[in-house]
């Protein structure tokens, strides 16, 4: 495969799925690895089997396969990473963990928009969304989550207090304050 193709070239993109890459992730090499590739450069289609591992500076995604395709003459080119789950971390520029989880992680270019779906989870400074669909739109910043709807299953947030996220670790327990003295 050709590296000026504009499917690897795509490919190459879509490892900028983190909203807060840390400073010099997106400047590295990216670096697949898996048990098998195939291309289908007519159809614009790659196909990686795996276990597959891509990873470029601190950013790491972990599938069973991926698959990277475009349609002809469209920009609208897309990845889709199946897994169970498959996996999405990344450092941030303060240092703490970024990670997503789902059975499939799907990332469409055009709208910037990262898709998890099945048991989909997305986690960032110790804060987790949880539900069986999460969509984020990165250049909006705008995020859904979604449950089955059945009466058993719901989206659950958690977030940690400021002072977790702040230094990294848990909340401080609240002390009593002393009686000062009046002389």
């Amino acid at each position: 495969m050709k590296q000026n193709n504009p499917l690897f070239a795509s490919l190459l993109l879509c490892i900028s799925m983190g909203c807060i890459a840390k400073e010099g992730d997106l400047q590295q090499p990216v670096e697949i690895k898996a048990v098998r590739q195939s291309a289908d450069i007519k159809n614009n289609q790659v196909i990686f089997y795996g276990p597959v591992v891509v990873t470029q500076g601190s950013i790491k995604i972990q599938a069973n396969e991926l698959r990277a395709f475009s349609a002809e003459g469209d920009n609208s080119k897309i990845l889709v990473a199946t897994g169970n789950p498959a996996t999405y971390s990344q450092i941030l520029d303060d240092g703490r963990p970024a990670t997503a989880s789902a059975k499939e992680i799907r990332y469409e270019m055009a709208s910037r928009t990262l898709t998890l779906t099945g048991l989909a989870s997305l986690d960032q400074a110790g804060s987790q969304v949880t539900g069986n669909l999460i969509r984020y739109n990165i250049i909006q910043q705008k995020l859904i989550a979604e449950s089955t709807g059945n009466g058993n299953d719901r989206v659950i947030t958690i977030i940690q207090p400021e002072s977790y996220q702040e230094d990294g670790k848990t909340a401080p327990v609240n002390k009593p304050l002393k009686k000062q003295d009046s002389q």
